[in-house]
C-alpha cells in the first residue's frame, strides 16, 4: 500500500510537503509544477488517506459507490498551460477533487488533424472539458455521451453541464472602477487565440467594446490584440501602444500573465503606474499582489471552478440526471495600487516627455 513517504521519494520533496499538498494547505508555498507532480504520483500509486483506509472516508470500496473513470480534456497544450496559470489552476482543482473522490482520471487529447478526441480507448463514464469550446466543437466529442461538463464555456446549455463566470458583470465592474476614478480614455490589451486552426475572440473584448460604446467612450485606436495570452504578448502589445501617437490613461488587460509583460514594457519606457497609466487585469493569480505595483485585478476562483465541475459530473452520474445545470460562479474586483485617478492631460503630457 502506497504511503506519503513513497510519493515524496518519487516527487523529490519532503513528506511534509506531500501531506500539505494532498490536504490542500492554503498556507503552503509550492510551485504549480511540484503540486501537479505530487497529485499525479499519488494517483499513479493509488494512494489513499488514512481516513479512507480506515473505512470512514470517501473510498468507493468502503461506501459501496462506483469508481468512475473520468476523461479530462484541456483546451491548451501542457506547454501553453504553464505559460498561462489560469487553466493550470482549473485543472489542479479537477485533479484534487477527483483524487478526494477516488475517481480514475485520464488525460484525453484533442486530435487537431482529424478533429476528434483521442485516448487509449477504455470506456469513460464522463468527461470534463476545460477551455473555450463552442457549439461546432461538439462534433469532436462522443455523440452518445451526455455526461460532459464544460469549464469556462457552455456550448450547449440544454444538454451539457457547465461551470462559467459572469464575464459581462466582471468587465462591467472593471470599467465602472476605471470610470469612477475619472478615466475616459481606456485601452484594451488581449489575445485572439488560435486553437485547432480556429481563431477565438474573448468575450471580455466584446463586452469591453459594447460597454464603452454605450457611453460614447470607445476608441478603436486603443485596442491592441495579438495571437496569444502570455507575458511576452502583453509586453509586445504594450510596446506597440507606447509607440502610438496617443496613450490612454488606463488599460484593461485580458489576464494577469499579459499584465506582467505590459508592466515590464511600461517600466522600460519609464512610464509610471499608476501615475501616468492605470492598469487593471483579470484572474488574480498568485503573483498579482507581489508585482510592482501590486496589481488591481478581478479575482476568479479558478481551482473552485475545477472542483465544481467534478461535483456536477458526480451528481449527474450518480442520479442519472437528464436536465443540464449551468453554474455561474462569482468574481470579485480586488483593488490594489496599479489604478488611480488620471493626471490632468496637459500635466501628463509634460511628465511623459521627461
Amino acid at each position: 500500500m502506497a504511503t506519503i513517504k513513497d510519493i515524496a521519494g518519487q516527487a523529490g520533496v519532503s513528506t511534509a510537503t506531500v501531506s500539505r499538498v494532498l490536504n490542500y494547505d492554503p498556507t503552503l508555498s509550492v510551485s504549480d509544477d511540484t503540486r501537479k507532480r505530487i497529485f499525479e504520483i499519488a494517483q499513479q500509486l493509488n494512494y489513499r488517506t488514512p481516513r479512507e483506509r480506515n473505512g470512514s472516508g470517501a473510498s468507493p470500496a468502503a461506501t459501496g459507490k462506483e469508481r468512475y473513470r473520468i476523461g479530462l480534456i484541456n483546451w491548451y497544450t501542457d506547454q501553453e498551460e504553464l505559460l498561462d496559470p489560469y487553466y493550470l489552476a482549473i485543472r489542479l482543482g479537477v485533479e484534487r477533487e477527483c483524487f478526494q473522490r477516488q475517481f480514475d482520471l485520464v488525460r484525453v487529447f484533442l486530435h487537431s488533424t482529424e478533429g476528434s478526441i483521442n485516448w487509449n480507448g477504455e470506456p469513460l463514464d464522463g468527461i470534463i472539458a476545460i477551455g473555450r469550446f463552442e457549439k461546432d466543437d461538439l462534433d469532436r466529442f462522443p455523440a452518445h455521451l451526455d455526461s460532459i461538463v464544460f469549464v469556462d464555456s457552455s456550448p450547449d446549455d440544454e444538454r451539457f453541464d457547465s461551470v462559467v463566470i459572469d464575464l459581462r458583470k466582471s468587465v462591467g465592474l472593471v470599467l465602472e472602477h476605471l470610470t469612477g476614478l475619472g478615466h475616459r480614455e481606456i485601452g484594451y490589451i488581449g489575445g485572439h487565440n488560435v486553437v485547432n486552426g480556429k481563431r477565438v475572440r474573448d468575450e471580455r473584448e466584446l463586452v469591453f467594446g459594447e460597454w464603452l460604446k454605450e457611453r460614447g467612450m470607445y476608441d478603436p485606436a486603443f485596442i491592441y490584440t495579438g495571437e496569444n495570452l502570455y507575458s511576452e504578448d502583453g509586453y509586445q502589445l504594450m510596446r506597440t501602444a507606447l509607440a502610438a501617437e496617443r496613450l490612454p490613461s488606463a488599460f484593461f488587460i485580458e489576464n494577469d500573465s499579459m499584465a506582467v509583460g505590459a508592466l515590464r514594457a511600461l517600466h522600460e519606457a519609464k512610464v509610471k503606474v499608476p501615475r501616468d497609466v492605470s492598469i487593471i487585469s483579470f484572474n488574480d493569480i498568485a503573483i498579482s499582489e507581489f508585482m510592482q505595483p501590486p496589481l488591481t485585478t478581478v479575482k476568479v476562483h479558478m481551482e473552485f471552478m475545477g472542483e465544481t465541475a467534478v461535483e456536477l459530473l458526480a451528481d449527474r452520474l450518480s442520479t442519472r440526471r437528464e436536465i443540464a445545470k449551468k453554474v455561474v460562479l462569482p468574481t470579485k474586483l480586488t483593488i490594489r495600487e496599479s489604478t488611480a485617478e488620471p493626471m490632468p492631460r496637459d500635466r501628463e503630457r509634460t511628465q511623459l516627455r521627461r
